[in-house]
């Protein structure tokens, strides 16, 4: 369309972490095609350097990596952005792991092999909830600027009009 200007919106940058290439590689394959940007760490240190560096919305981790284990990394991301939504991917699952992986601060926990379509909506709600604490976060920022301002303008609305009485 003509005169129309369409705002160009980066793709959600996902981080994913795990020391089993072929598994990297088949997700940054499968996410690429989704219209994802990826990005790839192979261990727990080069994860945070990454996470650090790049400004990811989503941390998709094994849960057990040589040196630092997956629930270590989840720790250590919360420490850098308590807001950072990290879904964790095991082949070694049992449920005392998933309740202590979602008691730390995991969105979810997914045993491998995994089903790609179920990552994918999983991804897709994990994603949703991250834009809607945003907007929380933007909505909580706009009603405290109203509480602290409104009082102010009254207060000066009044003093105005005793200065003309």
């Amino acid at each position: 369309m003509k005169g129309v200007v369409k705002v160009r919106q980066d793709p959600p940058r996902i981080l994913v972490v795990d020391d089993d290439s072929q598994f990297c590689d088949l997700l940054e394959e499968y996410l690429v095609e989704l219209g994802y940007a990826v990005v790839i760490a192979r261990d727990g240190p080069e994860a945070l350097e990454k996470f650090r560096q790049n400004r990811v919305r989503l941390v998709l981790s094994d849960l057990q990596m040589p040196g630092m284990d997956g629930l270590e990394l989840l720790d250590r991301i919360k420490q850098i952005d308590p807001q950072a939504t990290m879904i964790m991917l095991t082949g070694f699952g049992t449920i005392e792991t998933a309740v202590d992986a979602i008691k730390n601060g995991a969105y979810d926990f997914v045993t491998k092999p995994v089903k790609l379509e179920h990552l994918q909506l999983i991804i897709t709600r994990a994603l949703e909830k991250d834009n809607l604490q945003k907007q929380l976060g933007r909505l909580r920022g706009t009603v405290l600027m109203l509480l602290v301002f409104i009082p102010f303008w009254l207060f000066v609305g009044a003093w105005l009009a005793l200065r003309l009485i």
